[in-house]
């Protein structure tokens, strides 16, 4: 099955608990204001690939000994087919890589997605999406409601789980506050600076002007009409 991808990243360090593999997907209509991701929006632009080759960076991710799987988007459930496939696909994968390593095996890897949509929004299709995740982070982002809560980029997003492991893996985080970095830094293609995680307000223009003042201009900004 197709998939269209902003693009992934390994480890990433800032969407969930340990060092995980990362998956935007792209396209979203919900547009939320303030969001930092506006490159994601549009559904024809990133890249188009099949749920396979996700899944052999998730296999690989495995063998490095990855802490869990996040994806992000883009909103990844206005593509709920390919989203379905994925989830069940690195459940099956994580599953069998435990199996290969016995009782003692990997931590407890979990797959968990961020999602716009609301509670009230999650139709028949989208629940059923969601059937292989063991966790969801859910609500829109309201850039009129900042938060410190770890992972969140506004106060009104909440962490669900889904499955017992989700359950055991969130419980500790579903009130903490982040105390380190919020931030991860990578290189994409073509001169380009990309930023995983959710800043804090006022970050990424505090960010903006010591480069600047560093020398340091950018041409394009994805948090920016």
């Amino acid at each position: 099955m197709e998939i269209r991808l902003d693009g992934t990243h390994y480890p990433l360090e800032t969407l969930g608990p340990g060092r995980r593999l990362g998956i935007w997907l792209q396209g979203c209509s919900l547009a939320c204001a303030g969001c930092m991701s506006r490159h994601t929006w549009d559904p024809e632009a990133g890249t188009v690939t099949t749920v396979s080759e996700v899944l052999a960076l998730w296999q690989q991710a495995l063998v490095d000994g990855a802490d869990g799987l996040t994806v992000s988007g883009g909103e990844p459930l206005q593509q709920a087919a390919a989203l379905a496939e994925l989830l069940a696909g690195a459940a099956r994968l994580r599953d069998e890589a435990r199996r290969h390593e016995g009782s003692a095996g990997p931590r407890s890897t979990d797959l968990l997605v961020y999602t716009g949509y609301e509670h009230e929004e999650l139709t028949p299709q989208r629940r059923r999406a969601l059937v292989g995740a063991d966790a969801v982070i859910i609500g829109r982002f309201r850039v009129a409601e900042p938060t410190r809560l770890v992972w969140r980029g506004s106060a009104n997003q909440r962490i669900v789980a889904l499955t017992p492991r989700g359950a055991a893996r969130y419980a500790p985080y579903l009130a903490q506050e982040s105390a380190g970095p919020r931030l991860q830094v990578g290189a994409g293609e073509d001169r380009e600076l990309r930023l995983y995680g959710v800043p804090l307000r006022g970050e990424l223009a505090e960010m903006e002007r010591l480069l600047r003042q560093a020398g340091v201009a950018f041409t394009e900004r994805s948090w920016r009409p």
